[in-house]
């Protein structure tokens, strides 16, 4: 039989963490963050990464794993994450996963292989250039001519999904369509019961903005600026983070702390909807409404009777 694990999804700020560790709790179980800036050593506070007490004893996995200035893919992470499923099953323990990050989510509960080599720079390099010549047009055609299913599913004029799809076929001798059917046929090792939690836009919201004057009360200019000192560049990834970048304009005396804290939560309500847009196309996800009266053990446990 195949073992079944539950993962929990959602926005930013509706209580995944503390449902997760409750859910963890009535399955034996251990919490796997699917969470793409958790990673980060060093970046807690901007991060809402779950505290020693939030945690209330149950193993966490995939945080903290690496320094703030290192690379990380998803690739990396799906490596990562398959061998902490197997610790944790090889324990006869329960792995729950947690996150907001939808590639990370995907990269787990869906077909895909990371293993193809599809990506030359030389040939997008000159793609690009043909592209940037007025070209676009016999690019498109080039596809149609090769690929036409994957045409028909792209526009024109979005040249960066044409030489996408080019690039492709050139550096495999395979066409889109062919490698995308080909990962389908790659079997999961494992059944996935995918469980969201919403909540409506104005509570979200009032949620979003609350979390973020706690996390300046408790420390996130300062954690911010002990970053910076130490030497990581607004430039990288981990500092592009929303929590982090926002702060650059205050430290370099561009704008004022008030107008900082405006900016975070505005982008902060915008990333939310962005993941719930990524995560309602996904058909495989039971849906869970929660107000300002839901008990998180209650709802943990309503997952729990869900997943039979």
């Amino acid at each position: 039989m195949i073992q079944q694990i539950p993962v929990i999804v959602g926005a930013t700020a509706t209580g995944k963490t503390e449902t997760g560790v409750w859910l963890a709790k009535a399955m034996n179980g251990e919490i796997i963050s699917a969470d793409s800036m958790q990673i980060y050593q060093k970046m807690d506070i901007g991060t809402a990464k779950p505290t020693a007490e939030e945690m209330q004893g149950i193993p966490h996995h995939l945080i903290d794993c690496i320094k703030p200035n290192e690379a990380y893919s998803v690739a990396r992470y799906k490596t990562e994450a398959f061998q902490a499923i197997e610790d944790i099953l090889n324990r006869q323990k329960v792995p729950v996963i947690v996150g907001g990050t939808g590639l990370y989510i995907n990269s787990l509960t869906l077909p895909w292989g990371f293993s193809r080599k599809d990506k030359d720079e030389a040939i997008r390099e000159r793609l690009e250039k043909e592209s940037a010549e007025g070209k676009g047009e016999q690019l498109y055609q080039q596809l149609e001519s090769i690929d036409p299913e994957a045409a028909r599913k792209i526009h024109p004029n979005n040249q960066r999904r044409v030489i996408r799809a080019l690039e492709i076929y050139y550096a495999t001798g395979k066409t889109k369509t062919v490698l995308d059917a080909e990962e389908q046929q790659i079997k999961l090792p494992y059944a996935y019961h995918m469980m969201g939690i919403d909540m409506e836009r104005t509570y979200l919201y009032e949620r979003i903005n609350q979390r973020i004057d706690l996390m300046v009360e408790a420390g996130l200019i300062e954690e911010v600026k002990s970053l910076l000192e130490a030497g990581y560049d607004e430039k990288l990834i981990s500092m592009k983070a929303i929590g982090y970048k926002e702060f650059i304009p205050y430290f370099k005396k561009e704008q004022s702390l008030q107008e900082t804290i405006r900016v975070l939560k505005r982008d902060t309500r915008h990333f939310a909807k962005r993941q719930l847009t990524w995560f309602r196309k996904d058909q495989r996800i039971r849906w869970f409404h929660v107000d300002k009266t839901t008990d998180k053990k209650a709802l943990a446990l309503s997952m729990l009777r869900t997943m039979g």
